[in-house]
């Protein structure tokens, strides 16, 4: 019998950190710093102690919990609450999120211990917690949309966190307007579901979903199911920052480095992903659906991964990282390897908040320098940041035994069993990417921890610098403080272990069972994989002998070659090039497309309905139209208003003359017609 997991547990894990953020939020000035932190840290802390006890009922003790917490209101049949539902995925989750939030609360001490919204960042964090807490717990399409909505709006705030900066305003606005448009698209998905399944709650949906796979979208021959899993999809292009929806998530790096590792690494940015493994249930009944999908994490995984090569902030590298590790856990939903797309979610989570927070040590090392052309040979300036960056580095690449190599070889092996339309360009984009992910990752790693110390000299000033001739000594990086390091180590340990130790029980297990409903008939890949699969270290040694792991090992000599031994060769390659580099730097040119076709029609539209309909019509025509009418009849009426007393006797007798005319007229014609 499974154990019972208890209502009153589960709500304090999201309640904790939101009274962090409401102290530090609204009582920030009379704690001061240190209660901010301290009772932001005590909240994250709390939550993560009962998720890890809620996951260790889940795991060991088979645990279950699908409830109602609160009603708000019932409308007809259709009831709007308050749920959770926790099973193998959630209880992952939440121990993820709270893992990573406690690692940047501790982490934020050190890094913002100098800005003037210390309390003010504290209570977004921690308000962020409990936004995505509430996401990743709900049991219900209702409370999945007030997540999905607060942490939007909370990354918002921390994107445009430092407000005063013109870069951050654009960010965060345009953050909030390209998630805007996936959201338009997530509404519908649930309002059709909704509509259709007559209920928001997700275990009476998903038991509905045979049902809804044999309607048609109304007028239409298109399935039901089809249209609604794509528009739900929408919704996690958004969030999840996939190809065209993508845009805002590089921009986002103009926050400070935390929430980088916070929202853009390990939570917000998985939310759809998360979305998706949740609704397996409605994508196994629609192939075109999941093709859809596949597809478009292949383009994201591929040609977002191109991008990184080009940059030159050591943020925005780490960035276009975490796109096309997004697009391989999206073709990894596409290919019905949902178990799979969330335990690359999970590895990914460790290893990517690690390089954030290690980029983040670098930056407080350079004096907030962040281009990687004025770095080198930090190794002996910063021990801890160099291993941890390189333990997360080589975790990323997919080095076996290390966390993503486990995943990322299961989405390699899960995609090749797929037998979508889309698979053939999903295996080349996935494998290709394996190369373009090695040789960008370790261009950074050995431009910032190796070769020459180009720091003192900068070749490329940054905006913080002090222009002074005896200043070079000041430029020597230094070692970040205990409360920067201690999370990089904590978060390695998990980047090289957790795959390993985890593989199995997720991809293989009863984990997941539960949570995640795959059609194995008509999507094999898990079966596939489950089939080829000995074990965790056979897994590695095997893994010595792919493609994907040849093709990293090129990718990582590749770029030791060019950025250590012979530099001039990536510069030759850079002007032999020039126009490929161009479009690259232009980041194909969707922001230009974005900017100058999408918004200027959305302006032209909106200037022609504010001209035309709002002034024109409804102004000139309706409302001050019907002013001048009324004026003109006001006018008329005037001419009879005379005050004579005269002219009104006359009126009355003309009126008297004309109604016996009238009523008399059928007499006289009579009378006269004799």
């Amino acid at each position: 019998m499974a154990a019972e997991l208890s209502s009153s547990t589960l709500l304090a894990v999201p309640l904790a950190p939101l009274a962090g953020a409401i102290i530090a939020g609204f009582f920030g000035r009379y704690v001061g710093r240190r209660g901010s932190h301290f009772f932001t840290i005590l909240g994250v802390l709390i939550s993560f102690i009962l998720s890890a006890m809620v996951l260790k009922s889940v795991a060991l003790d088979g645990a279950r919990f699908n409830q109602t917490i609160y009603e708000w209101m019932v409308i007809g049949g259709l009831k709007m609450e308050v749920g959770f539902m926790v099973d193998g995925l959630t209880a992952m989750m939440m121990c993820v999120v709270t893992f990573v939030s406690l690692m940047v609360h501790l982490y934020t001490i050190g890094y913002m211990e100098d800005d003037p919204g210390y309390q003010r960042f504290f209570s977004y964090i921690s308000l962020f917690t409990f936004s995505m807490l509430m996401l990743v717990m709900s049991n219900n399409f209702l409370q999945l949309f007030f997540g999905w909505e607060a942490v939007g709006l909370v990354s918002y705030l921390l994107i445009g966190f430092w407000f005063k900066k013109p870069t951050a305003i654009f960010a965060n606005m345009k953050a909030f307007l390209v998630n805007r448009v996936g959201d338009f698209g997530f509404i519908l998905g649930i309002g059709l579901v909704v509509a259709f399944a007559g209920t928001l709650n997700y275990t009476e949906a998903f038991a509905k979903a045979d049902e809804l796979a044999k309607m048609s979208f109304p007028g239409t021959d298109w399935m039901l199911i089809t249209v609604a899993c794509i528009c739900l999809f929408i919704g996690a292009m958004g969030k999840s920052a996939q190809f065209p929806l993508h845009v805002w998530l590089p921009d986002s790096m103009e926050g400070p480095t935390p929430i980088s590792a916070l929202i853009h690494a390990a939570t917000m940015v998985t939310a759809g992903i998360f979305m998706v493994a949740r609704m397996s249930p409605l994508f196994e009944l629609s192939d075109t659906a999941l093709n859809f999908v596949m597809v478009i994490g292949a383009i994201t995984a591929l040609f977002m991964g191109f991008l990184g090569i080009i940059q030159n902030d050591i943020k925005r590298v780490v960035a276009y990282s975490t796109l096309s590790q997004l697009g391989y856990m999206t073709v990894a939903l596409g290919a019905s390897a949902y178990s799979v797309a969330v335990f690359h979610l999970m590895t990914h989570a460790f290893f990517k908040a690690l390089l954030f927070l290690a980029a983040g040590s670098v930056i407080i090392g350079m004096h907030h320098d962040q281009d990687i052309r004025n770095m080198g040979g930090l190794r002996k300036h910063m021990p801890i940041t160099w291993i941890t960056s390189l333990l997360g580095s080589l975790a990323l690449i997919g080095t076996p035994l290390f966390a993503g190599f486990y995943s990322k070889d299961s989405i390699i092996m899960a995609v090749e069993a797929s037998q979508l339309p889309g698979t053939p360009f999903a295996i080349f984009a996935v494998v290709a990417g394996v190369f373009v992910t090695a040789f960008y990752s370790f261009r950074m790693y050995f431009l910032v921890f190796h070769g020459e110390e180009r720091f003192h000299h900068k070749p490329f000033p940054g905006e913080h610098d002090h222009h002074h001739d005896d200043h070079a000594e000041d430029h020597t990086p230094h070692e970040s403080p205990w409360v920067v390091t201690a999370p990089l180590v904590l978060l390695a340990v998990p980047s090289v272990l957790i795959g390993y130790m985890t593989i199995e029980p997720m991809l293989f297990g009863e984990f997941l069972k539960d949570a995640i409903l795959v059609d194995e008939a008509r999507h094999p890949a898990m079966a596939h994989l489950a089939g080829e699969y000995h074990g965790a270290v056979a897994m590695a040694v095997h893994g010595l002998q792919t493609l994907p792991f040849w093709l990293a090992l090129s990718g990582v000599v590749v770029a030791w070659w060019f950025y250590l031994k012979q530099p001039a060769i990536p510069a030759a390659i850079g002007r032999a090039l020039a126009p490929l580099v161009k479009v690259l730097e232009n980041k194909y040119y969707l922001d230009a497309f974005n900017e100058k076709v999408l918004a200027a029609g959305s302006r032209a539209l909106g200037t022609g309905l504010w001209k035309g309909g709002d002034t024109a019509v409804i102004d000139g025509m309706i409302v001050n139209g019907s002013a001048r009418a009324v004026g003109a009849l006001a006018g008329l009426s005037r001419l009879v208003q005379t005050g004579h007393l005269y002219w009104y006797a006359l009126v009355m007798l003309l009126g008297v003359f004309g109604f016996l005319t009238w009523r008399l007229w059928p007499h006289l014609t009579g009378l006269f017609g004799h």
